[in-house]
């Protein structure tokens, strides 16, 4: 019903930055929070940073002050900035909405993207 697409994976070196975006198909204003999540192999998916609807971010220790997210509602787009990448930034990248709410007679559900991944070699 709600199409998360995420863009902008890849392959950098060390040190090097990446910008992540994530194109919904109607309103962000719409979910509760926008939010990124990582996941790499064996290990469980874990929140990266996210932004609620009232503009407020959060992010996890290990990313603060290296990522920002950010949002253009009128491109329904949010974007994770990655700098200073280190080689445990590696995972699949996933998009996610928070109770994203597609009618106004029913609660909002969670969505996600299909992922993309980014590679840091060292």
């Amino acid at each position: 019903q709600v199409q998360l697409v995420e863009s902008g994976g890849g392959l950098v070196q060390a040190g090097g930055s990446l910008r992540l975006s994530c194109a919904a198909s109607a309103s962000i204003l719409s979910a509760d929070a926008m939010g990124w999540y990582r996941q790499a192999p064996g290990k469980q998916r874990d929140l990266v940073a996210d932004i609620t609807l009232g503009g407020r971010t959060n992010y996890a220790d290990s990313v603060k002050g290296r990522f920002t997210v950010s949002r253009d509602t009128t491109k329904n787009t949010v974007y994770l900035q990655m700098n200073s990448l280190k080689p445990e930034d590696t995972a699949v990248y996933y998009c996610h909405a928070d109770s994203f709410r597609t009618s106004y007679f029913r609660p909002g559900h969670d969505y996600w993207g299909q992922g993309t991944q980014v590679t840091v070699s060292s």
